[in-house]
C-alpha cells in the first residue's frame, strides 16, 4: 500500500510538474514574441523622429541590434541597415508595408527554416510618405526549448527529488496510523474517519471467525475424542501421501514412533503391503490387505476420499484381527482334533464289527469284541457330550438356570463317585473346608469339579493325594483342587485348558479320555465369573484354584 501510494503521489507530482514546464515554455515564448515587437514600434517610433530631424544622415550613424530599411512611397529601398540599397529589391510587396502604406502601421512574421527562428517586420509610414521598417528575430519554441533544456532538466531533477522525498513522506504519515490498527481490537484504534466502516466489518469479520474457530476446536476435540478411544487404528493422509491426522491406536498396533511436524505416512511402516495399499488408495480405488505386527494380525482397509471428482486424499482403518486369527486357527484345529477324535473310536467299532459280520472270531471271543464295541461307543458318546456342552458354554445356552448350589456338597458328591477310580490307582481323597454358596448351575459346577478330580487322580502317581478344599477368603468362593501327581511342564502350562491339548498323548491314550475335561473346566469358570489359576512344578503335583465373585451377605 505504500509503495501505491508513493507512486500515485510521485506521478501526480511528476505530472503536474512537466505540465507547469510546458505551460511557463509556452507562456515566455508568447511573452518574448510580444517584447519583440513592442521594442520594434518604440525603435521605430525613435528613429522616426531622428529621420524627420536629420534625414539619411541619421540613420547611417545609428547603431541597433535591429535591422533597420527605410523605403520610398514606392517601395524602393533608400536606406538597409544589413545591406546595400542599391542592390536590394522593391519591397512594395511586403504586407508589412502594404499596411504600412493603407493604414499608417503594419506587421508581419516570417520563418526561417535556415536560421529556425521567426523575424517579426514593423512598418510605420511617415510624414513625408516615405515608410521606415524595423525587423528583429525572434527564436522558435523549439529553439528555445532547446537553449532551455539544460536548466530545465535540471530544475525537473531536483523537482523529481524533492517530489519523491515528499511523496515518500506523505506515503509513509498516511500508511502509518493503518499499519498500527490493532485488528483484535479495530475500534480502539485511531485512524481516519474513512476508516470507520472498515472497521467496523473487521470487527464483524473477527467475530465470525471466532464463532467458526471455536465451532472448529469443538468439533476437533469430538474428533479426537472419538478418535483416541477407538480400538482401531485411524491413519488420514492428503494426495501427496502427508500425514493429516492419526490416532494412538494406530501407532500402538503399528509398533510405530508418534511423527514430529509434516511427514510421509509411510513412515509409520515401510512394507510393501502397506506401500501398495496406500498407493491404491490416492489412485482412487479401495484396498485391502492383511498384515503380521509383533505378534498381532492386522487388517488394513484404505479408501480414497474425493473432492470435487478428483482424490483429495485417503482413510486407513487398522483392525486388530489378532483374536479372530486365533480363532479361526482354533476351530480349524478343533474341527481337525475332532475329526480325528471320532475317527479313533469309530474306525475301532467298524473294524470289529466287520471281523463279526465275516465270521472271523471265534465264540469264545464274541463277549470281548462286543465290550471292545461298547467301550469305544461309550467313549464316542462321552466325546460327543463333551463337545455338546462346549458348545452351550460357548455360545451360554445351557438349559439351565442358576440357582444357590453348595461348593462343599457337590464336591462330596463327585469325591464319592471317584473312590472306585481312584482305589484303582491308590489314591486318597481328601474333602476339606466348609459348606460355601454360589450363584451357579449345579450340573455345569458338577462337570468342572468333577474333571478336575478326575485328571488329579489320573495323572496322580501310586500312593499319592487327592485335596478338595473349598472355603471363602475375602467374600470370595474359592475351589481349590490339588494332588502330588507328575506336574505339568512349565513350557505346556500356557496351553493345557486348550481343547484336545495332551501333555503327553500316549500315555493320555492309556488312561483314557476325550481331551475336553479341563478345557469344560476352564469354559465352565468363565460361564459363572469365576477366575482360574494353574501352578504345578514337574514332579511334585499341580494346584488349580477356582475363585467365584464375591457373594453378597
Amino acid at each position: 500500500m505504500t509503495a501505491r501510494i508513493f507512486r500515485s503521489v510521485f506521478l501526480v507530482a511528476t505530472a503536474v510538474l512537466l505540465a507547469s514546464l510546458v505551460l511557463l515554455f509556452a507562456i515566455l515564448y508568447e511573452r518574448l514574441g510580444s517584447g519583440v515587437e513592442d521594442e520594434l514600434k518604440h525603435t521605430a517610433a525613435y528613429i522616426a523622429r531622428g529621420i524627420a530631424l536629420e534625414g539619411e544622415a541619421y540613420l547611417s550613424g545609428i547603431e541597433s541590434k535591429n535591422r533597420i530599411t527605410w523605403l520610398a512611397a514606392d517601395g524602393t529601398v533608400l536606406f538597409d541597415s544589413g545591406a546595400s540599397a542599391s542592390a536590394m529589391g522593391n519591397h512594395s510587396d511586403r504586407e508589412e508595408v502594404i499596411e504600412a502604406l493603407s493604414g499608417g502601421t503594419g506587421s508581419s512574421i516570417r520563418h526561417s527554416a535556415t536560421l529556425n527562428e521567426h523575424h517579426i517586420y514593423y512598418a510605420q509610414k511617415l510624414d513625408d510618405g516615405t515608410v521606415l521598417r524595423i525587423s528583429g528575430a525572434q527564436h522558435s519554441f523549439f529553439a528555445l526549448l532547446k537553449q532551455m533544456l539544460t536548466p530545465a532538466l535540471i530544475l525537473f531533477f531536483f523537482a523529481a527529488l524533492l517530489s519523491g522525498l515528499l511523496a515518500s513522506a506523505i506515503a509513509k504519515s498516511i500508511v502509518k496510523p493503518i499499519n498500527a490498527i490493532d485488528l483484535e481490537k479495530p475500534r480502539e484504534s485511531e485512524v481516519y474517519a474513512e476508516l470507520s466502516p472498515l472497521l467496523e466489518r473487521i470487527r464483524r469479520q473477527n467475530r465470525l471467525i471466532e464463532t467458526q474457530m471455536e465451532e472448529l476446536r469443538r468439533r476437533q476435540a469430538e474428533f479426537s475424542a472419538i478418535t483416541e478411544n477407538m480400538g482401531e487404528g485411524l491413519l488420514v493422509a492428503d494426495k501427496r501421501a502427508e500425514l493429516l491426522s492419526f490416532n494412538s491406536a494406530a501407532l500402538s498396533l503399528l509398533g510405530a514412533e508418534r511423527p514430529e511436524g509434516k511427514r510421509s505416512i509411510l513412515v509409520l511402516d515401510r512394507s510393501e503391503e502397506f506401500r501398495a495399499a496406500v498407493r491404491r488408495a490416492l489412485s482412487g480405488k479401495h484396498a485391502e490387505i492383511f498384515l503380521s505386527r509383533s505378534g498381532r494380525h492386522l487388517e488394513i482397509i484404505a479408501n480414497p476420499v474425493f473432492h470435487e471428482g478428483a482424490v483429495a486424499g485417503a482413510v486407513l482403518l487398522i483392525l486388530d484381527t489378532t483374536e479372530q486369527y486365533e480363532r479361526e486357527s482354533l476351530r480349524r484345529e478343533f474341527s481337525a482334533n475332532v475329526s480325528h477324535e471320532l475317527k479313533t473310536p469309530l474306525t475301532a467299532i467298524s473294524g470289529t464289527a466287520e471281523i463279526l459280520k465275516n465270521g472271523l472270531v471265534q465264540q469264545e471271543d464274541i463277549p470281548r469284541f462286543a465290550n471292545n464295541i461298547y467301550t469305544e461307543a461309550q467313549r464316542l458318546i462321552a466325546l460327543v457330550a463333551d463337545i455338546m456342552r462346549l458348545s452351550q458354554l460357548d455360545e451360554g445356552s445351557l438349559p439351565f438356570e442358576k440357582t444357590e448350589v453348595d461348593l462343599f456338597a457337590a464336591a462330596s458328591s463327585v469325591l464319592d463317585r471317584l473312590q472306585s477310580a481312584a482305589q484303582k490307582k491308590n489314591v486318597a481323597l481328601s474333602l476339606l473346608g466348609e459348606s460355601t454358596a454360589v450363584l451357579g448351575t449345579a450340573q455345569v459346577l458338577d462337570e468342572m469339579i468333577f474333571n478336575l478330580c478326575d485328571n488329579a487322580i489320573k495323572y496322580n502317581k501310586e500312593g499319592g493325594h487327592v485335596v478338595v478344599d473349598i472355603k471363602t477368603k475375602d467374600g470370595m468362593p474359592l475351589l481349590t483342587v490339588k494332588d502330588d501327581g507328575i506336574g505339568i511342564p512349565k513350557a505346556d502350562q500356557p496351553r493345557i485348558f486348550e481343547r484336545f491339548y495332551r501333555v503327553d498323548k500316549s500315555h493320555s491314550r492309556e488312561i483314557g479320555g476325550t481331551g475336553l475335561g479341563l478345557s469344560i473346566v476352564k469354559h465352565a469358570a468363565a460361564f459363572h465369573g469365576a477366575a482360574l489359576s494353574l501352578k504345578s512344578e514337574l514332579g511334585l503335583g499341580t494346584t488349580v484354584t477356582v475363585a467365584f465373585p464375591k457373594t453378597e451377605a
